[in-house]
């Protein structure tokens, strides 16, 4: 009998146990510094790999919060930030530019406790973004533990703006209560300073200034953080990997030639493709692209082209057994295909003897689900059930046969949901499954949708406007009790380091992107235009017009920082587009591209649907297709996936290869399903969603009969 091999965690939400196989999985979005690097030199580690590790300037030692002090601002302080810092410019009308400039001037000019010298001017300490170089650090002093900031700028208003934010702050708050700050007060100010501000630069250089001082005091406070994302830096002549992209990279490029050799005589010799999903480690997929240049029957992708691959293999490749790489569903779905295509005689085999779960796939199957599934049915008006495509063809199939099913990828959910309201003119109720996590998003996205305007909704889709919005939102329903355990293990840590370790960055985000990076893109675009929401164009349109205004800048060095919230792939054009706007300027402008990914997600130009890769890049961090949670930073770090290693698949070809091994290969097989539906497989039924699916992704609308499958079950 198989037993699973779970690797659940604890959640506040769902309650779940955490057992020793995910407390080995390292979390990505955590820095883990030794006391040496926490209290070294600002430097940069040497060789291709290195990353800037951080710590504020003239802090002798790690701060540590003891007894609770007095702070000197008092809560009230927190409360009229906007008032004090309005006063503090002490001119009362704030249509008197001159006075306004005069008072700015003065304060750049007339604060030395809260300048900092010019030996002290360094790289870590600039703050980009800015329309002219300036530099800000913070320490908590002995006296009253309370955090003290200085800066300068080599522009006189800008000094005057940092030694605004520095003289208002510097000796009032604790590091915690400082960073417990919403910086929405800076709009109040903003708009008090609004003649000054008149140019955007200057008006999103204040969040800039504010954005920095956090984070350099969060450094304080953590002793130094590294930015564990891998990153990419574009300039006008180069690309230059990062960290852990780096070390990924050089990983992927130089695989044990043994291990190549090896692994080629074995699928040769067992006449055996491999499909393999893209959240296998870099190494193993590093071993696998280099195998196939001598045995081309080998392909990495996500779940739904991994079967049509293997249908190539066994038709065009002669291939008589299959190694599936991935969950056990994978590997169902693999089976089901095959079959479906007349290849009953090809053998297909998992990794390992027991099963290779998934959480979230599992939650589908549970008795919980099918009772969701009933209450769809029972609807008296139409329903629509959109399901994961990470779930089993039992879940699709006992779905399909209670209430009309369209399978979705993290990619196309929302435009599914929206094209099927549309289509049945808002007359239906559409149930999203299995993952609680990603339908708490979609529903917030909907809700944010609320608060536009008809053009913005119209960008999204063409047919829908708020009031379609808001009907539809009203009939949206989503299983609560799915996750996936990595998912949900790595998510909110990544949104938690992109505001520590990133925190001056430009963030974007892709309507469609799950999670708390829509959250933090919403965010940052209301504060200071410091990031964007929107579709591809719209997130290349706006890194393309910060590098612009960097270009008009010309200041002696610059390194913009965006975190990019969407598909990797994405890449190809923002470098493309970001050197020649580099070579035209003839800049020196440098642009870091942030993964906000786990660090052994990768994806290579010979995956499925990845987009040619720029020059010099043979990887990009991240998965290629709209499978899984790649925005939190997650399932690329999956302990099931991980279960799918060189070694795995060595043995089950060493089985292959030897003549009396069947009974051992039999406890490698797929899950046979022996259910059916109205005299129909598990295999048949389950593949209708699927369809469903591909019709709409060829044609960009629902398919007839599965619209006419909806309304005649409505009146039921």
């Amino acid at each position: 009998m198989r037993t699973a091999k779970h690797a659940w965690v604890w959640n506040k939400k769902f309650g779940v146990q955490r057992t020793e196989l995910v407390r080995q999985q390292q979390t990505p979005a955590t820095c883990q510094l030794g006391m040496s690097q926490r209290l070294g030199p600002l430097s940069r580690s040497s060789g291709s790999c290195g990353r800037r590790k951080r710590r504020t300037g003239f802090v002798s030692a790690v701060y540590k919060a003891e007894a609770p002090v007095e702070e000197a601002g008092g809560t009230g302080f927190v409360e009229n930030l906007d008032v004090e810092l309005i006063a503090d410019l002490g001119v009362k009308d704030d249509s008197d530019t001159g006075a306004l400039l005069k008072r700015l001037i003065e304060l750049g000019s007339t604060s030395p406790e809260f300048v900092l010298p010019q030996h002290e001017l360094t790289e870590e300490k600039r703050v980009p973004g800015c329309a002219s170089r300036v530099w800000i650090d913070c320490e908590v002093r002995e006296e009253d533990s309370l955090v003290h900031f200085r800066g300068y700028s080599d522009s006189a208003i800008s000094k005057g703006m940092c030694n605004l934010l520095c003289r208002n702050f510097s000796g009032k708050l604790t590091p915690e209560s400082f960073l417990s700050i919403d910086e929405s007060f800076l709009k109040e100010v903003t708009r008090g300073l609004g003649p000054v501000l008149s140019s955007s630069h200057r008006r999103h250089g204040l969040f800039s200034i504010f954005d920095s001082m956090r984070k350099r005091v969060h450094q304080l406070v953590s002793g130094g953080i590294d930015e564990p994302f891998p990153s990419l830096v574009i300039t006008k002549e180069d690309l230059i990997p990062q960290g852990k992209y780096a070390e990924s990279q050089a990983t992927y490029l130089k695989p044990d030639q043994s291990k190549v050799d090896d692994l080629v005589r074995s699928l040769k010799e067992t006449k055996c493709g491999v499909v393999a999903h893209f959240y296998m480690d870099p190494e193993v997929q590093g071993v696998l692209a280099a195998a196939q240049k001598d045995w081309p029957h080998i392909h990495i992708s996500d779940s739904l082209v991994m079967a049509d691959r293997a249908v190539d293999m066994a038709a065009e490749g002669g291939c008589e057994n299959i190694c599936v790489l991935g969950v056990d569903f994978m590997s169902e779905n693999v089976r089901a295909t095959l079959d479906h295509q007349g290849y009953n005689d090809v053998n297909v085999y998992r990794m390992d003897v027991d099963l290779i779960g998934c959480t979230l796939a599992e939650a589908a199957e549970s008795e919980r689900y099918e009772r969701y599934l009933e209450e769809a049915a029972r609807a008296t008006e139409n329903a629509l059930h959109v399901v994961y495509i990470n779930t089993s063809l039992k879940t699709k199939a006992v779905a399909q046969s209670k209430v009309p099913t369209i399978t979705c990828t993290s990619s196309n959910v929302v435009q599914t949901i929206l094209q099927s309201s549309s289509q049945l003119d808002g007359d239906l109720s559409v149930f999203y499954g299995p993952d609680a996590y990603m339908g708490a998003n979609i529903k917030e996205m909907l809700e944010q949708l609320c608060g536009t305007s008809d053009e913005e909704v119209r960008k999204i889709h063409k047919d829908h406007d708020i009031s379609s919005i808001k009907n539809l939102l009203s009939r949206f329903r989503y299983y609560q009790d799915g996750i996936c355990l990595v998912h949900d293990m790595f998510g909110s840590e990544v949104a938690q380091t992109i505001r520590e370790s990133y925190a001056d960055a430009f963030c974007t985000a892709h309507f469609e992107v799950p999670g708390e990076m829509f959250k933090l893109a919403l965010h940052a675009s209301h504060n200071g235009d410091r990031g964007v929401i929107g579709s591809t164009k719209n997130i290349l349109d706006f890194i393309l017009g910060k590098v612009a205004e960097a270009n008009e800048h010309n200041l002696e060095s610059e390194r913009l920082q965006f975190i990019l919230g969407t598909e990797s792939g994405m890449i190809t054009s923002v470098v493309n587009a970001v050197q020649e706007s580099l070579r035209e300027a003839g800049s020196n402008v440098e642009v870091e591209i942030v993964f906000p990914v786990n660090s052994s997600a990768i994806t290579s130009a010979s995956q499925a649907n990845a987009p040619a890769m720029p020059f010099g890049l043979d990887i990009v961090p991240g998965p290629a297709g709209g499978e899984g949670c790649s925005m939190e930073g997650g399932c690329a770090s999956c302990p099931y996936m991980k279960i799918n290693s060189l070694d795995a698949l060595m043995f089950v070809l060493s089985k292959l290869e030897e003549d009396d091994s069947d009974p051992i290969l039999q406890d490698y097989a797929p899950r046979n399903y022996e259910e059916s539906i109205d005299g129909k497989s598990f295999a048949q039924v389950g593949t209708v969603p699927i369809l469903h699916m591909r019709h709409f992704t060829q044609h960009k609308c629902m398919s007839d009969d599965l619209v006419a499958d909806i309304k005649a079950r409505g009146l039921q």
